[in-house]
């Protein structure tokens, strides 16, 4: 098998699976549980947590534990923007998000929010002076995701906070950081609210954490916890501490895990823009991990369906979807109508890359010719 969807899912390290394992059989109590066990659980959870914020040097108290990045980015927008209501209800999201963001967003809608997307200029970047304009004294969150999660662009979260603080210091700054935990180095104290997945980084699905300024309010969206903040179920701690063993190998060595990945990534931007036909979604600011391809005439699901046949995985549009980061960045209908998302890990190695761009010219080259014949 030949995994090239590391952005999509990465599988669980030996590492995390022994502690997931070990955890689940030596503390089976709950931490809400009045006795010995109990209390053991509760001191290996704190214990934990603790590990987790020195690693992002950041407080204990400000880890709120949910499945996921997609539970953190609803716990976010919606909490925040309903404690802040009263304040202002002007929403701000970039138009390079992940789609969980702007469902979100649609549902606050409903709810009277008003939402304003700044747009971003060819590089990808967040428009400054636009995203300045676009604060206003009602403003109240303004959501930009780290690390785009199709064409990899970087987005310059401390640049990004200033100018936000600048236009009004009561506006939020929210960032999806699912695809740069692991990839770079993330400074939480360039936000106030950031959304983590564990299966990003080789730790186990269905756990995750959002970072929470001490300073940040928000609403509940669910009650019956015990603690302010906290979500009103019990934890699952073989999950958390398996993730914190998953952080502590993930950023670990970034610089040097970065430089064989960008080895690999040139090597497949270089044979992939020889064929004709083919397009690289990439810009300055892209992260190597992610390769986004825009094919003309080849339907990417097909593409992507053939190379599973082989034993190659890689992330396609669905038939008819167009790729909303694509035609942000382009604003070209039909370059973001069939694009192809590989993206690429510390893991891949030199053979697998050579036998995916094998097979894909292969593959490539037999459905343009069943279309153009």
């Amino acid at each position: 098998m030949t995994y090239l969807d590391y952005s999509e899912t990465t599988p669980i390290s030996l590492d995390a699976l022994d502690t997931y394992n070990r955890i689940s059989k030596e503390y089976i109590a709950s931490i809400y549980e009045n006795n010995a066990l109990g209390e053991a659980s509760k001191k290996l959870l704190d214990e934990t947590t603790k590990e987790i914020s020195n690693m992002f040097h950041i407080m204990d108290s400000e880890i709120i534990y949910t499945s996921g990045a997609s539970e953190a980015n609803n716990l976010s927008l919606i909490g925040a923007s309903l404690y802040a209501h009263k304040r202002g209800k002007h929403i701000i999201v970039s138009k390079l998000e992940h789609p969980s963001i702007y469902q979100i967003c649609h549902y606050l809608e409903t709810l009277g929010f008003e939402i304003s997307y700044v747009s971003n200029d060819e590089e990808g970047l967040i428009n400054f002076d636009e995203l300045k304009n676009l604060i206003r004294e009602d403003t109240i969150l303004v959501s930009i995701s780290a690390v785009n999660y199709e064409t990899g662009v970087r987005q310059p979260l401390k640049m990004l906070r200033q100018i936000i603080k600048k236009e009004n210091d009561q506006t939020l700054f929210h960032s999806d950081l699912s695809q740069a935990i692991g990839k770079m180095s993330v400074n939480f104290r360039d936000i106030d609210l950031g959304s983590v997945s564990a299966h990003k980084f080789y730790g186990p699905k269905g756990i995750g954490f959002l970072y929470k300024n001490n300073l940040v309010n928000i609403t509940p969206l669910m009650y019956g916890a015990k603690k302010a903040g906290e979500l009103p179920w019990t934890l699952p701690l073989p999950s958390i501490v398996s993730m914190k063993d998953a952080l502590k190998v993930a950023i670990r060595d970034l610089e040097k895990r970065e430089k064989y990945i960008s080895i690999l990534n040139e090597r497949v931007v270089s044979k992939l823009s020889k064929l004709e036909g083919i397009k690289i979604n990439k810009t300055n600011y892209s992260i190597p991990h992610i390769i986004s391809l825009s094919l003309e005439g080849v339907s990417s699901l097909s593409l992507a369906n053939a190379l599973s046949k082989e034993g190659i995985y890689v992330m396609a549009n669905k038939q008819g979807e167009i790729s909303s980061s694509v035609m942000a960045i382009y604003n070209d209908l039909e370059r973001s109508k069939s694009c192809l998302r590989i993206s690429l890990s510390h893991l891949t190695t030199v053979l697998e890359i050579n036998r995916f761009l094998e097979i894909f010219e292969v593959e490539y080259k037999r459905l343009k010719n069943l279309i153009s014949g």
